[in-house]
C-alpha cells in the first residue's frame, strides 16, 4: 500500500509517493489528520547540515541521514487505523488521538526526523506509540490539536524560568513560542508582561496573545519598558539582590530569549537588570558569542531548554481541550501536501503567517 509524503533530502522538498509504515509490537498505523509546521522542520531545510554537526557532537547521535529521504512533522493529530503485535488496544481503530513525537523503541526514534520507515505528519500515515496516544475530544479540530507540542515547549520554557508570581518577565521574539510562552504566562498569572519584536504583525499577535507592553527594539528598549513596570514598593518584593547592585528596587526580572539568532543573548545581558534569569528557547543554528563580564557582573542565571518533559506534554494537551488555553489564532492558514513549499517560503516572511497547519485529505 503506497501513501503520498513530503520528503525532504538534502535540504529539499518534494512530493512523492512511498510505502505505507507498518507497525511494530505495541505500535499502530494511524492516517494523519493535521500536522503543524514547526520552526524546527524550517531549520532542518535550511540548516540541516548544521543540526545534524551539533547533534553529533553534543549527544553522539546522528538525527537523521542528510543524503536520504526524511519525512518531517511532530505537531500531529491522527486517527488510528491499525494495531500492531502485542497492542492493549487501549485506544481503539477510528479514534482520533495526539502524541509526543517519539517512538519508544530499544531505540528511540524521535518522529519528524525519521526516514521513510518512521515517518513524521508530512504523510499520510504515521506510526505512533500505543502508550503516547491521548484521545482528542469530539469538540477539538484536529488543526487545534497539533498545537499540543509547541505548547508543551511553551511550558517546559516557562517551568524552566522557575518565575513566581511576583516576578516580571519580558519575552524577546513573538514567533510561534515566543507568543505560546505569553499565552502560558497570561495563564498563570504572572505580569505584566513585556514583548519585543521586530515585525508589527508578531506584534500584534503578541498584544493579542496577552502581553501588557509591546514595543519595536528598534524605537524603544524592552528594558526600559520594564523597569516602568517592574518598580517595587517595599523591599519585601525587591528581587534577588547583590552588594553591586545594592537595594535595586525592582521585582525579578527574568528574560525569555525566543529568537535563536547570534547577538542576542549579548544584547540581553548588556540590557537585562541584575540578577535576572535568562531562558533561553531559541535555537541558534550558528556559532555565537558574548562577554562573560556582563552576566558575572550583574550575577545573571542563564538557563538553555530543548523540548518538553511527558507530563508538560499531557499538560498542554488538557490546557487546550478544556479551553483554559486559547491559542487557537496562532493558526493563520492551512495548506494541503502540494502546498507544503509554498508555506515554507511564506513562514520565513514574519510578517505573513504565524503557524501553518497541514490538512490531510484522504
Amino acid at each position: 500500500m503506497k501513501m503520498q509524503a513530503v520528503v525532504m533530502r538534502q535540504g529539499q522538498l518534494e512530493q512523492a509517493e512511498v510505502l505505507v509504515p507498518r507497525p511494530g509490537p505495541r505500535e499502530v498505523l494511524v492516517k494523519t489528520l493535521a500536522c503543524g509546521i514547526c520552526g524546527s522542520d524550517l531549520h532542518c531545510v535550511k540548516h540541516g547540515r548544521q543540526l545534524l554537526a551539533s547533534a553529533r557532537e553534543v549527544a553522539g547521535i546522528d538525527l537523521f541521514d542528510f543524503d536520504a529521504p526524511v519525512v518531517l512533522g511532530h505537531e500531529i493529530c491522527a486517527e488510528v487505523v491499525e494495531h500492531g503485535p502485542d497492542c492493549r488496544r487501549t485506544v481503539g481503530s477510528g479514534t482520533r488521538v495526539v502524541s509526543a513525537p517519539f517512538l519508544l523503541r530499544p531505540q528511540v526514534v524521535t518522529l519528524g526526523f525519521g526516514s521513510l520507515d518512521t515517518p513524521g505528519g508530512f504523510a499520510e500515515y504515521m506510526l505512533l506509540s500505543e502508550d503516547l496516544l491521548v484521545p482528542v475530544p469530539a469538540d477539538v479540530p484536529s488543526d487545534l490539536a497539533t498545537l499540543a507540542e509547541p505548547v508543551a515547549v511553551a511550558i517546559h520554557a516557562v517551568n524552566r524560568g522557575r518565575l513566581g508570581i511576583d516576578d516580571v518577565p519580558i519575552v524577546v521574539g513573538c514567533g510561534p513560542i515566543g507568543l505560546t510562552v505569553i499565552a502560558v504566562l497570561k495563564m498563570r498569572g504572572i505580569g505584566p508582561i513585556v514583548a519585543a519584536d521586530l515585525s508589527p504583525a508578531r506584534r500584534a499577535m503578541a498584544k493579542a496573545m496577552g502581553a501588557d507592553v509591546v514595543v519595536d527594539p528598534r524605537e524603544a528598549s524592552p528594558y526600559a519598558a520594564w523597569k516602568t513596570l517592574a518598580g517595587a514598593d517595599t523591599p519585601s518584593r525587591f528581587g534577588r539582590q547583590t552588594a553591586l547592585f545594592a537595594g535595586f528596587p525592582f521585582r525579578q526580572s527574568v528574560v525569555f530569549e525566543c529568537v535563536g539568532s547570534p547577538g542576542i543573548i549579548q544584547q540581553i545581558l548588556a540590557g537585562a537588570a541584575p540578577c535576572s534569569r535568562i531562558v533561553v528557547a531559541g535555537v541558534c543554528m550558528e556559532r555565537d558569542n558574548f562577554q562573560p563580564t556582563y552576566a558575572v557582573m550583574k550575577e545573571i542565571d542563564i538557563v538553555f531548554c530543548f523540548a518538553f518533559t511527558m507530563e508538560e506534554y499531557a499538560e498542554a494537551f488538557d490546557l487546550l481541550a478544556s479551553g483554559k488555553l486559547r491559542v487557537g489564532n496562532l493558526i493563520t492558514d492551512r495548506v494541503g501536501l502540494s502546498g507544503v513549499q509554498d508555506a515554507f517560503d511564506r513562514l520565513a516572511n514574519p510578517e505573513g503567517d504565524t503557524k501553518i497547519v497541514i490538512i490531510h485529505s484522504h
